[in-house]
């Protein structure tokens, strides 16, 4: 019931609209990742900007952010569930501007 990810994004190509703060001050960006059965040019992972339920209904394209592997599984991917005896849930973060001006790009 284990999978092992290396991936890498481009950074620079994040919308910054969508970076969110949370409760507890951290700032947070939501990705997608796709796990194929194939490989090209040995990467069988991609990764998207998450979208909306409003984006997914108005068929706006994926995002395409970057690109790993799989590099250890078991054999088992299954699906995650919620633990009803785990903390409440956060609630939803709210946009946050980001400085960047210290990032390398």
């Amino acid at each position: 019931m284990a999978s092992l990810l290396s991936v890498s994004i481009d950074v620079a190509s994040l919308p910054k609209e969508k970076f969110t703060k949370g409760k507890n001050g951290k700032v947070y960006y939501n990705f997608t990742m796709a796990i194929n059965d194939d490989s090209k040019y040995g990467n069988n992972v991609s990764v998207f900007d998450s979208q909306t339920q409003e984006e997914r209904e108005a068929k706006k394209p994926k995002e395409y952010l970057g690109n790993g592997k799989v590099f250890w599984t078991d054999g088992n991917i299954v699906l995650a569930e919620k633990d009803e005896n785990a903390a409440p849930a956060q609630q939803k973060a709210a946009p946050v501007s980001v400085d960047d001006s210290g990032l390398p790009f």
